[in-house]
């Protein structure tokens, strides 16, 4: 999808995006530059309770606990 800038340095967001992250008027989105590239990313107005079940499917618990035992016998090891 491509959008063009106008005069004063505008631009639109298309609909299909609007759309499919139900943006609407009034929300914040963030541009940022890593000297390469430009990313247009949507700041939610509360983003602790956007990110409410994100992680599910991935099994952090397991692999948070299983990186632990791993650190644990490493220093037990450096000891």
């Amino acid at each position: 999808m491509e959008t063009t800038l106008t005069k004063r340095g505008q631009t639109a967001v298309p609909a299909e995006i609007r759309k499919r992250y139900k943006l609407k008027e009034g929300d914040t989105l963030a541009w940022i530059d890593d000297g390469n590239t430009i990313r247009v990313v949507f700041l939610p107005a509360e983003p602790v309770k956007a990110l409410k079940g994100s992680g599910k499917g991935y099994k952090l618990r397991e692999r948070l606990l299983a990186e632990r035992r791993a650190e644990y016998k490493y220093e037990k090891v450096r000891s």
